[in-house]
This record gives C-alpha cells, sequence and structure tokens, in this order.
C-alpha cells in the first residue's frame, strides 16, 4: 500500500494541512472539503492517501482511527471514481486493519461500506472482505451505528455479488447468523431480518444451519417493543412484526420448528401473542403443504377451536377464523398420490366431529362459534365445502323443524343461509354433482315456511335465504319461482313491518334481474292489477292505507325493472297509469304524479347501465311526459283537475327530474336523433312525435304562448342541459335568443328562472370561440338592460347569477367581471340579499344543470380558485360598506367559506375569523346558520388558533343556543360540544358559566336540540376530570 502511495507523487501542502486540521485538529470540515477536491481532480485518492501516511502508522490508535475516519469518509463521495487497481489495493489494506485496535474498527467498517458499493470491484473481494469480518470482528460487541454498518455492508454485497456469496455455500449463512446473534436495536433488526427473507427467497445455501437460522430470527417471536416518545426513527411495532413474519412463514423448512412455537402462544394467556402468532400461522399455510402440516394438525385445530369457543376477544376469534379457512385451503391444494393419505378429509372429519354435536343442542350455547368454524373451513375450497355441506345441511334442516320458536329457527336459518353463501364461490359444471341440489326441496320448504311465519326477523333471514337460493344456477324450478314470487308480492303490501317490504322489494330486484320470464308472468300483472285498484281507491278517496298501498306498487314496480324485457313491461304500465290518471280525472294532489315520477325516475337509473334499454326508456317516457305537459298546457273549455297540479313548480321539478336521468347516459348519436325533435317542438310548435297529439291549439312556448306553456322551458332544460357536450343542437342561435328574452321579460318566476338555469347550462358547454363570445355579449347586455330601473330587475338578477355559475365552474376569464358585479349588488336595497345568498349558488353543487353527471364543463378546485379570486375583495368590501349593508357581505362571505374544502380555509383562518365571529352577531338565521357549520369542523381541527378567542366564541354560542331558530340552536350547542377539543386549561375558566347556561336547552320543547344540550353539557361537566 505504502509503495503504491510513492507512485502518486508528492502530495501538495494544501492537502497536508487538511489532513492535520482533521486529524490533530479533530476538526470535521476538512472532510468534506478534500472529498470535494477528489471529485474535482485537484487529488487523486492514492494522494489522500500518502498524505495520511503517518497518521496510518502512528502507534497511538485514536491517531490511526481519526486518519482511516478521513479517508473512509472520501471513499464514502468518491467511491465510483476509484479504478479496479486502487479497489484492490484498498481493500487489502482495509482487510488488514480489521485486526487493529477496537478503536479502528468503526472507521474501517465506514470505508468498507464505500468500497462495497464499487461497481467495478474485482470478482472474489466480496467474500474476501465478508471471510475477514466473520473471522476477525466481534459484531454484537460495536455499536449501534457500526452494527448497521456491517448489515449495510452484507446487503450491498447480496445486490451485487450474488453469484459469489453462493459459492461460499453454507459458510455465509453461517457467517451472517453469527454476526446477528444477539442484536437488540429495531433499526437493526429491520435491516437483519430483510437479510435472512433476501437468503432464504434467493435460494443461498442454508445447509445444517436451518435451525440455528431459525433460532436466531424466532428468538424475537412474538415482538414485544415499545417505541420510546418522540422518537425520531419512525419504527413502530408493527413494522417489526411484519418484517419478522414474512421471515417466518418464508420456508417450509422452518415448519418443524416454528408450528410448535406457535401452537404454545397461541395456548398463552397473552392476547397480542395469541394475534401474532394465528397472524404468522395464516401467513405460513401460502407456502406450506400437506407434509409440513400433518404432525401438528390436531395440536393446531385444538388450539384454533379452543379459542373461537372461549376467547373474550372478537379479535382473536376473527384471526383463529381466518387461521382455519387458511389451514384448509393450504390442505385442498396439496396434490396427493395413489396411496397417500387425505389429510384433508380426516381433518374436516376432526371439525365435523366437534362442531356437529353443538349444533343439536337444546340451548344452542355454542351454535355460533361452531358454525363459525365449519364455515371457515367450508369456505377454504369446493372439496371442503361439498363434505361439510353435505353432513351439515342435513343436520340444520333437521333442527330447524325440531325447534318451534320463531327465534331458534331464524339462528338455524342464519346458519343454512351462511353455507348456501359459501355454495356461490365455487363453480360446478354438473348439475348432479351440487351438494345442494340433493336438497333442493327441503331447503324451497324450509325457506317458504320462513316467509309465511309471523315473525319479521325470520321473514327478513327468509327473503335473504331465497335471494342466494336465486343466484344459484338452475337451483329453483319453475313452480318454485312462481311461488317465491308470490311470497315476494305479498311481502311487499305487509304494512306490520317496514324492513320485510323493503327487503323484499330489493330481492325482488335481485332475482327479476336474474329470472325476468317468471317476474314479467308472475309479478308484473298483479302489480299492474294492483296500479289500477289503487287509482280506483284514489278515484273514491279511500284513505291512507289505501294510499300506502299505490305507493308501495308503484316502489315494486319500479324495484323489478332491472331486466330490458321487464322495462318494456313496466315503463308502459307507469306511463298509462299517469295518462289514466289526466284522463281519470282523479288526482287529489301533486304528490301522486310526483310519486309515479319518482318511480320513473327510478327505472331510468337502472336502464342507464344498458344502452338498449336507455335508449327504449328515453324514446318511449320522454315524449309521453312531454305531451301531457304540453297536453296541461292547452287551454281548454272545461278545465281538468290534473291541469294545475301538472304545471305545479314541484311535479314539473319530478318530470325534469326523469327527463335529466334518462338523458344522461345516452350515447352521441342516439342523442343527436332525439334532440332535433325535442328542440323543434318548443321552437317551431312540432308535436308529430309526441303521442296522442291531437291538442286543441299550437303549442308556442316563446312565441306568444300561454304562462303555463312557458313553464315547460324546464323541461325543455333538462333535456338539453343533460346532452353529452359533442351533441349539436339545431337551431342553437335561435334557441339561445328566445331562452335570454323569456329568462329576462317574464314575470313568472318559475318560467324565467327555468329559461335562465337553460342558457347557462348550453352556455357552459359551448367551445370558446366568437359564438360563445357573442352570446356572453347578449347575456350582458341583457343583464344590464334589466338590472336598471324596471319590473324585471330579479329577472336580471337571476340570469346574472345562473350565467356566472356557468362560467365560475369552467373558469371562463369572464366570471371575474360578472362577481365583481355581482358583489356591487350587495349594496343594492332590492337585491343586496339577494345577492348574498346567490354566493352559496356559486360555491354549491346543483341537481338538475351545471353536474358532471350532465356533461357539464366543471373544473376541478373551482371553489379554491373562487375564494382566491374574490374574498380579498368581499372583505374589503365588507370594511368599506355602510352598516346597513355589512350583513350582506357577511352573508355572501360565510356562504362562500361554508362550502370551500378545510385544508383551503385553514391558512386563512387567522385573517377571517374576527369576520366570521362578527357573522354571528348578524339578525339573519341563514348567517348564523351557515357561519356555525363553518366554525364547527374548524373547532376540531384549528384548536390553536381558535382558542384565542374563546371568550367571544363561548358568549355567541350560548346567546345563539337561544334562537328563535331550531336549527341555529342545535348547530350552536353542537359548536359548544366542539369547543371542549380546545386546549383544557384555556376552557376550564369558562365551566361553571357554561354548565349553568346550558341548563336551559335542557328543557327545550324539541326534543333534538335537548338531544345536544345534553350531549354538550355531558362533555363540560367531565371537562378537566381525570381521564377526560
Amino acid at each position: 500500500m505504502a509503495a503504491a502511495a510513492l507512485e502518486a507523487g508528492v502530495p501538495t501542502g494544501v492537502l497536508w494541512g487538511l489532513v492535520q486540521d482533521f486529524v490533530v485538529g479533530q476538526q470535521e470540515g476538512p472532510a468534506d472539503q478534500v472529498a470535494a477536491d477528489v471529485k474535482s481532480g485537484s487529488y487523486t485518492v492514492l494522494q489522500v492517501v500518502e498524505a495520511l501516511g503517518s497518521s496510518l502508522e502512528n502507534p497511538e490508535p485514536q491517531t490511526r482511527a481519526r486518519g482511516i475516519q478521513l479517508l473512509s469518509q472520501v471513499l464514502l463521495q468518491c467511491h465510483s471514481l476509484l479504478l479496479e487497481k486502487e479497489v484492490v489495493h484498498l481493500i487489502l489494506f482495509y482487510e488488514n486493519r480489521l485486526k487493529d485496535h477496537h478503536l479502528v474498527i468503526p472507521s474501517v467498517l465506514q470505508g468498507l461500506r464505500a468500497l462495497s458499493l464499487c461497481v467495478g470491484l474485482p470478482p472474489g473481494l466480496a467474500v474476501s472482505v465478508l471471510k475477514a469480518i466473520f473471522q476477525e470482528v466481534h459484531v454484537q460487541s460495536l455499536l449501534q451505528v457500526d452494527r448497521h454498518t456491517v448489515y449495510n455492508i452484507i446487503t450491498n454485497f447480496m445486490r451485487t455479488r450474488e453469484e459469489e456469496l453462493k459459492g461460499l455455500g453454507a459458510d455465509f449463512t453461517f457467517g451472517f447468523i453469527q454476526v446477528m446473534d444477539g442484536e437488540k436495536d429495531p433499526r437493526n433488526l429491520l435491516v437483519a431480518f430483510r437479510i435472512v427473507h433476501d437468503l432464504i427467497s434467493r435460494d443461498y445455501s442454508l445447509g445444517p444451519f436451518v435451525e440455528e437460522l431459525f433460532e436466531v430470527t424466532s428468538c424475537y417471536f412474538p415482538i414485544d417493543f415499545t417505541p420510546p416518545p418522540n422518537d425520531p426513527h419512525g419504527i413502530q411495532r408493527e413494522d417489526l412484526i411484519l418484517s419478522l413474519r414474512v421471515v417466518l412463514a418464508s420456508t417450509p423448512q422452518f415448519a418443524e420448528f416454528l408450528l410448535p412455537l406457535l401452537i404454545e402462544k397461541v395456548d398463552s394467556e397473552i392476547l397480542s401473542a395469541k394475534l401474532d402468532s394465528l397472524q404468522t400461522l395464516n401467513a405460513c399455510c401460502a407456502v406450506y403443504g400437506q407434509k409440513e402440516l400433518k404432525d401438528f394438525l390436531p395440536s393446531l385445530w385444538a388450539s384454533i377451536r379452543r379459542e373461537v369457543f372461549q376467547t373474550a376477544s372478537e379479535q382473536v376469534e376473527a384471526e383463529g377464523l381466518a387461521a382455519l379457512h387458511s389451514l384448509t385451503a393450504c390442505l385442498s391444494r396439496s396434490v396427493l398420490s395413489a396411496d397417500a393419505e387425505d389429510l384433508l378429509d380426516t381433518f374436516l372429519s376432526n371439525i365435523l366431529q366437534d362442531c356437529r354435536h353443538h349444533l343439536c343442542e337444546p340451548d344452542m350455547k355454542l351454535v355460533w362459534p361452531s358454525a363459525k368454524l365449519l364455515q371457515a373451513a367450508t369456505g377454504a375450497s369446493a372439496r371442503a365445502c361439498d363434505h361439510i355441506t353435505s353432513n351439515v345441511l342435513p343436520l340444520l334442516l333437521e333442527q330447524f323443524h325440531k325447534h318451534s320458536q320463531s327465534n331458534q329457527r331464524r339462528t338455524i336459518l342464519e346458519m343454512i343461509l351462511g353455507f348456501l353463501k359459501l355454495q356461490q364461490r365455487w363453480s360446478y359444471e354438473d348439475k348432479d354433482e351440487r351438494t345442494l341440489s340433493d336438497f333442493k326441496d327441503q331447503l324451497c320448504s324450509l325457506v317458504f315456511m320462513a316467509l309465511t311465519d309471523s315473525s319479521a326477523q325470520l321473514q327478513l333471514v327468509g327473503i335473504r335465504a331465497i335471494t342466494v337460493l336465486g343466484a344459484q344456477p338452475d337451483f329453483l324450478s319453475s313452480e318454485d319461482l312462481e311461488q317465491a314470487v308470490g311470497h315476494l308480492y305479498r311481502l311487499s303490501f305487509q304494512e306490520e313491518d317496514s324492513q320485510s317490504w323493503v327487503a323484499a322489494l330489493e330481492a325482488s330486484g335481485a332475482l327479476a334481474t336474474l329470472y325476468p320470464v317468471a317476474f314479467s308472468s308472475h309479478l308484473v300483472p298483479k302489480l299492474a292489477e294492483e296500479l289500477h285498484r289503487g287509482k280506483s281507491n284514489l278515484a273514491r278517496g279511500d284513505g291512507s292505507t289505501k294510499c300506502s298501498q299505490h305507493l308501495r306498487c308503484l316502489q315494486a314496480l319500479s324495484a323489478v325493472s332491472t331486466h330490458p324485457s321487464i322495462v318494456k313491461e313496466t315503463l308502459p304500465l307507469l306511463l298509462e297509469h299517469l295518462w289514466r290518471m289526466n284522463k281519470g280525472n282523479v288526482v287529489t294532489g301533486p304528490s301522486d304524479i310526483i310519486a309515479v315520477c319518482q318511480s320513473l325516475q327510478q327505472v331510468a337509473e337502472k336502464c342507464q347501465q344498458d344502452p338498449e334499454s336507455c335508449w327504449y326508456f328515453h324514446q318511449t317516457a320522454v315524449p309521453w311526459l312531454l305531451a301531457l305537459a304540453v297536453q296541461a298546457s292547452m287551454p281548454e273549455k272545461e278545465p281538468s283537475v290534473l291541469r294545475e297540479v301538472l304545471l305545479e313548480d314541484a311535479v314539473l321539478a319530478a318530470m325534469v327530474s326523469v327527463i335529466g336521468t334518462a338523458t344522461t347516459h345516452l350515447t352521441s348519436e342516439l342523442a343527436a336523433q332525439s334532440v332535433t325533435r325535442i328542440v323543434s317542438l318548443f321552437l317551431d310548435g312540432n308535436t308529430s312525435f309526441l303521442p296522442e297529439n291531437s291538442f286543441p291549439s299550437r303549442f308556442q312556448p316563446f312565441q306568444d304562448g300561454s304562462s303555463g306553456q312557458r313553464r315547460l322551458v324546464a323541461l325543455l332544460m333538462a333535456f338539453v342541459c343533460s346532452l353529452p357536450q359533442n351533441v349539436e343542437i339545431p337551431q342553437l342561435n335561435q334557441l339561445m335568443r328566445e331562452l335570454l328574452e323569456l329568462s329576462c321579460c317574464h314575470s313568472c318566476p318559475f318560467s324565467s328562472t327555468a329559461a335562465a338555469k337553460c342558457f347557462a347550462g348550453l352556455l357552459n358547454k359551448l367551445p370558446a370561440g366568437q359564438q360563445l363570445d357573442e352570446f356572453l355579449q347578449l347575456a350582458v347586455d341583457a343583464v344590464d338592460s334589466g338590472l336598471g330601473s324596471g319590473p324585471f330587475r330579479h329577472q336580471a338578477f337571476t340570469l346574472l347569477l345562473w350565467v356566472t355559475k356557468a362560467l365560475v365552474l369552467r373558469y371562463h376569464p369572464l366570471n371575474s367581471s360578472l362577481t365583481a358585479r355581482l358583489m356591487g349588488l350587495l349594496s343594492d336595497p332590492e337585491l343586496g340579499p339577494a345577492a348574498a345568498d346567490g354566493f352559496s349558488l356559486l360555491m354549491s353543487d346543483c341537481t338538475d344543470v351545471l353536474t358532471r353527471a350532465s356533461h357539464a364543463e366543471v373544473r376541478i378546485m373551482f371553489r379554491q380558485r373562487f375564494f382566491t379570486d374574490n374574498v380579498p375583495a368581499l372583505v374589503q368590501g365588507f370594511h368599506a360598506a355602510p352598516q346597513d349593508v355589512k350583513p350582506n357581505y357577511l352573508k355572501g362571505l360565510s356562504h362562500v367559506l361554508h362550502r370551500l374544502p378545510k385544508p383551503v380555509l385553514l391558512p386563512e383562518l387567522p385573517t377571517l375569523l374576527s369576520l366570521l365571529l362578527e357573522a354571528l352577531s348578524c339578525s339573519d338565521s341563514v348567517v348564523q346558520l351557515s357561519t356555525l357549520s363553518c366554525l364547527q369542523p374548524l373547532l376540531l381541527e384549528a384548536p390553536q388558533v381558535m382558542s384565542l378567542h374563546v371568550d367571544m366564541l363561548v358568549t355567541k354560542f350560548l346567546n345563539l343556543s337561544s334562537s328563535p331558530s331550531m336549527a341555529v340552536r342545535i348547530a350552536a350547542l353542537q359548536c359548544m360540544h366542539a369547543l371542549t377539543r380546545l386546549p383544557t386549561p384555556v376552557l376550564l375558566p369558562y365551566k361553571p358559566q357554561v354548565i349553568r347556561a346550558l341548563a336551559k336547552p335542557l328543557d327545550d320543547k324539541k326534543r333534538l336540540v335537548r338531544k345536544e344540550a345534553v350531549s354538550a353539557r355531558g362533555e363540560w361537566f367531565l371537562l378537566g376530570s381525570p381521564g377526560s
């Protein structure tokens, strides 16, 4: 090494000075400077070695250690610059120094770690280094950081020199065992466990050291580690548990040593040990086979059975069942030779022997634990499912008939249901091989008995059971299906228990998908008859019971519309029913029409998944609804009872939902077919595509039509605003102008608002360009004209609001000027309060237009952008506004902050909190409620900031707990509850005052207010008490 250094020439005086500063002067900075100079080419590594010459040969170990430390630190930064010849000399040097004084060893190991990273490491040196470490270094006597260095050296060589290390055979494994033996630091254990896993997974030779390798790792099982507080390394107990589990479960070679250990720990009294052992057993089953498990199956089963039967921990029970499932699956996977014992059959027989007699006990004490064990094994494989089900089902069927009480029968049927669900996991090509087919008649009979039982709870289980049986392919015969449909029909109209009829509707929908013919033949005709009977009852004015039956019939029709063929029967029924109600003059109120529309909407939602059904629904239902509405809007000599009802706001809103739902999922090609006809209907009065279209006069909602006709623009809005963006709308220029005129110049708020929403919805989807700019200019001109003095200021304001929302959602450049115009209206005496409420509309999601579901252009984070762009102006306007206008600004600000994602609001909280607190003093209950809703989560998420204003918060919240508005009282009490999350020392001075004040709402006349008062007062009572 010295000769090589001499060849490098004489080092410069600067380098010698840096070396002296590090070695003698004990300064740390020169090491980085030397490394930087080596990288820049000022010196070579061999020149550094030469400069260190006297230090490396110094008789004092401390001086030698500092010299080697400097060299090692340089190598750690410059190892990539080393030539192969230099690497050889350095490794020989460092190997020799492993025999040096113990003070030198840490620095030597750092140097070897640097050299282990060299790409050009000559063959054989990795083995040489590791042999030297194994022979010369007692690793466990080193400090933690130095032991970690050794593990890093081994890891580096395993990553880059795998074949060389495998050439060592089992000696490498034995050497590592010596290195790891006795390791206690969790940081080092994570690395050591990873090395052991690599030894096994990469097929290093373990030789005769399998047991030693197991012992050196299993001694840590189960992990008992509690991280110290404020641990900078962040190592958790779970990290160590998972790392060790990966090692223990990585090879079947550990089985004979590990399984007895797991059994011992499962049988211990320590909960964490039980859980860890069962989870490890679960992991082992993925790599074990019958050979490894054979000798331990009886003990494993005994331990798992005891934990499930006797445990007080649900978690242990769950892990025990998971382990049993994995054991059974493992035995099911193994391939048997002709003369080998079938361990799965034996194992399942033992489980059956220990569990089946509990199923027959009169007190049924251990029924559920036994059923859980059996079901855990049943779900593991098809063979296990066959074996257990064929033995258990006859027993459970017998027990069902032996017990007469409904609760006992329900328990047994729930167990049967569990086994039926497990049968669904496994497919059988041959029907005769299915275990269930042997018990078909008995199962159907038992389920039908449950469906006719007087117990609602037993009926519910029966409904679930018939659904599961129906899901078994070709299981139910046509007679069974007819009987099942009859029971579901009966339960759908059962008055006593709402759960039963809701469950029956769900089951009908699930089974109708599988058996459309049966439901079309046996259920739909009955529902049609019931619907007609319900119409007659309504005509006679029968009581609420008949009305309820009518509603349930509508719900049942929509529930079973889960298959295209059924939809083609139920949809005409619902539409004809609606039309007959019109002709029959029997409607008593809008609720009847709304109920039908709600059923139609549910059918439309079910059709959305199937393009064919979606198009059928659209081309059938939409013309019918339009025809019905157009008919109602026509002037007639003899007024129809239905005419006024159909044109009511709530009824038209229900129709809007149906038409919108029926349109959103249309393909662009089909939507293009429909849009031509419907736009022509509203612009040209073309009613040719409507059913029963012999109307007494023309339909002209935009050209001097009646007020009733203008209201139907809402239906146009529902259609055109739900179309995909790429569908071209005919006569768009005329349509937009008509909508604009109607939105600003009509005295009916419903019609003008619908026109404004339709205009905004279309505007939002238009691509950027001249056409969009023209329509925007028209809208701005209309708003400017309308907001002046005149009778239509409110209509112009509504148009401004919806156009602004359309542009805010797509982040159009013009949105800022329109928003500024809206802010200017906050000072308007007439429109100020409405403008403040308008900010709620801008920030909230709509249901009928401008939604992502209806293909509107909605940019991500539009709320955050709106907040950033406009809240500073709102705050500035508030400070500059007269006192009588300030509430409008507070209201608008409160609406914006209420809808804003909390992570965006928190950083701005210190500057905005004073305004929010002032908003609580506003007399407007809407402002109060919005502000309280905004403050409550902030109390939970920003307690430090909120605690600075605790005095004002307590005062405001207590005052609002006596508000005339019930919603405000509830929100104020919820905020009082949330206040207890602030630091306790801050709150304790207010505790007596708050407890006295909260006694009043305990006597509030509203139950919900009393409930919140009890909750809040209880938390304040506990404030500061031990354990709170």
